[in-house]
């Protein structure tokens, strides 16, 4: 079949229909002179459709988007493409290099947005993803991971009346959506005021893959592909499981320093006063419980034993029915244990 769509062009570079290339925005020098871009995967399908971004690494110690990104670049679907999709894996080449979740200038990429042309280094980072990238965009999904020494279970956020949010979360299919304030300078909230229906990925943690994570990842931006016509309906499978929604989360805080043993991991119910982990210092033998403040399901956690007084040590989410998203937790973690989509001689 002969290109019938006009190039796709971004940056000084148009790319024909039909073909992948990647794109380099020039972002800035390092003090050694060495250049520093913002690398675009475009793949413009033949025939036309929306354009999607999916972007990776906005905190740059949160890696859990590039290998999201890169699976999902193999997958088989994508040959039959409509419209086009815009992979960012690194926003944050700054912050990825370091290992730092923030910027050299020690900002939060993620509360940048829209950004200025003549801002902080954060700021015209932000500008040039926000100009280049999501002004060619109808939808976004953005993929984050915890922070350094949290997980967090696979889970969307988006504001449920906003749009298609809540129709292309449900379709996305990942374990638990939470119905989350936009935040300023956010990428999500820049989106909004573009008219650009963007979803907050989050799963894993930083500095380290997670499988459920990512095959939860790859799978429901296919999903969400199929929904918005951009991917054959027959190449991916639908969710059979129905994610648990949630309205409202909360943290439960250390109420002491000292070392933390946990009974109740990412995915787990519980109820309300239910004992989630004991607070002991290395001297003496009293302990002091963490208990929930309200029923529901945990959806993020802390992995390191020692803790301070104050320290968000469980993310809890209210659910109407809290062992039920704990049962559709399970259905959903087996469903992808056994995606075909994931075998060995289809994902390497």
């Amino acid at each position: 079949m002969s290109a019938t769509r006009s190039p796709f062009r971004i940056g000084d570079v148009s790319v024909p229909a039909g073909s992948r290339a990647t794109v380099d925005l020039p972002v800035s020098l390092l003090a050694n002179h060495t250049p520093i871009t913002l690398p675009v995967r475009v793949i413009h399908g033949r025939r036309a459709g929306p354009t999607l971004f999916v972007s990776g690494v906005i905190h740059g110690d949160e890696i859990i988007g590039v290998e999201i990104i890169r699976r999902l670049c193999r997958t088989p679907p994508l040959r039959r493409l409509r419209g086009t999709l815009l992979c960012i894996p690194i926003v944050n080449v700054f912050g990825f290099i370091g290992h730092s979740r923030y910027l050299p200038d020690r900002r939060d990429l993620n509360r940048s947005f829209p950004g200025s042309i003549k801002g902080s280094l954060a700021g015209q980072l932000a500008h040039l993803f926000s100009s280049e990238v999501l002004s060619r965009s109808d939808f976004g999904i953005d993929l984050h991971s915890a922070a350094i020494n949290r997980v967090n279970l696979p889970q969307l956020r988006i504001d449920f009346e906003h749009g298609r949010s809540l129709e292309l979360a449900k379709a996305f299919g990942a374990p638990v959506i939470v119905d989350a304030p936009d935040r300023p300078g956010s990428l999500r909230s820049a989106g909004k005021q573009a008219g650009i229906e963007v979803m907050t990925f989050e799963g894993g943690e930083a500095l380290r893959f997670d499988e459920l994570a990512v095959r939860s990842g790859v799978r429901g931006i296919l999903r969400v592909m199929k929904v918005v016509g951009m991917v054959p309906p027959r190449s991916v499978a639908d969710a059979h499981t129905q994610p648990a929604l949630s309205h409202s989360s909360a943290w439960a805080r250390a109420p002491e320093s000292g070392i933390l043993r946990t009974f109740k991991t990412t995915g787990a119910s519980m109820t309300s006063d239910e004992l989630l982990g004991v607070i002991a210092n290395p001297y003496e033998d009293v302990e002091t419980e963490v208990r929930a403040n309200a029923p529901g399901l945990i959806i993020g956690r802390t992995n390191l034993p020692v803790v301070n007084q104050g320290d968000a040590l469980f993310h809890i989410a209210q659910v109407p029915s809290a062992v039920g998203a704990e049962r559709k937790v399970d259905a959903i973690e087996t469903e992808l244990g056994g995606d075909a989509l994931f075998d060995d001689d289809e994902i390497i």
